[in-house]
């Protein structure tokens, strides 16, 4: 049994929305994902459910016809007292590659300005950090990554673009991310990932899950130029570390 108080509300004709406390900690988080992997084996029929994790939510969702709620409210509550705690669950570090040229890092400048330090700086914060996922959404693949060294925290830009290139790496208030496609967006540009974050014709097409770490190193623009050959000829190898849970 976890030791937080967690709501539970009608979210739709088909979906349940269960809540933890507001705030953004890991120990929540791992309580959702153990909390998740409990529901997918014990408790609910993964091929009519869908389960979404999030900061500090759960979202489940019947994909065939409206859900009893009162009922699966109940059964929520006695799913969420039954000692699931103990449940392993497997996670990995990805140690992504950035290209930090000017070329990609294009709020780069005006980021270190702002922050009142020099350009090397941020970058060397930037990748020093090991971040975790908390939710992926707003495009497909996008990972809203948490654990921002305050020192980057920095507000969204006031004028968003209209368009933000494919693996953009952006920072916004506590967080970091990649764009996984060209899009609009409001967040400061300070690099590209050479690899690609979403891809549909893959059995997963996206290969990092909610809870997982992440980790940047700083590659030059000849290397970065390489990986997205060999990633256009499926050869490019992401490392990946197994982390204990």
């Amino acid at each position: 049994m976890s030791d937080y108080s967690i709501s539970i509300r009608q979210f739709g004709v088909h979906a349940i929305l269960v809540e933890w406390p507001p705030k953004v900690e890991e120990s929540i988080l791992d309580d959702i994902l153990l909390f998740s992997k409990h529901l997918k084996q014990n408790c609910l029929d993964q091929s009519v459910w869908e389960i979404v994790p999030s900061y500090n939510s759960i979202t489940l969702i019947h994909r065939k016809s409206p859900i009893a709620f009162s009922e699966l409210r109940t059964d929520i509550t006695k799913w969420y007292a039954e000692d699931f705690t103990s449940e392993s669950r497997e996670r990995f570090l990805w140690r992504l590659p950035v290209c930090y040229d000017l070329e990609f890092g294009i709020d780069l400048p005006e980021v270190a300005e702002r922050l009142k330090m020099s350009i090397g700086e941020v970058i060397e914060l930037h990748t020093a950090s090991r971040y975790t996922v908390y939710g992926i959404g707003f495009l497909p693949g996008f990972m809203y990554l948490g654990g921002l060294p305050s020192k980057l925290e920095i507000p969204r830009r006031k004028e968003p673009r209209l368009k933000v290139q494919k693996g953009a790496v952006g920072l916004a208030g506590k967080q970091t991310g990649i764009y996984p496609q060209e899009s609009p967006g409001g967040w400061n540009i300070i690099g590209n990932c050479s690899v690609a974050m979403f891809n549909p014709g893959n059995e997963d097409p996206c290969f990092v899950n909610v809870g997982d770490k992440v980790q940047f190193y700083a590659i030059e623009k000849a290397e970065y130029d390489l990986h997205k050959i060999e990633g256009e000829v499926g050869i490019y190898k992401l490392e990946k570390i197994k982390l204990d849970a």
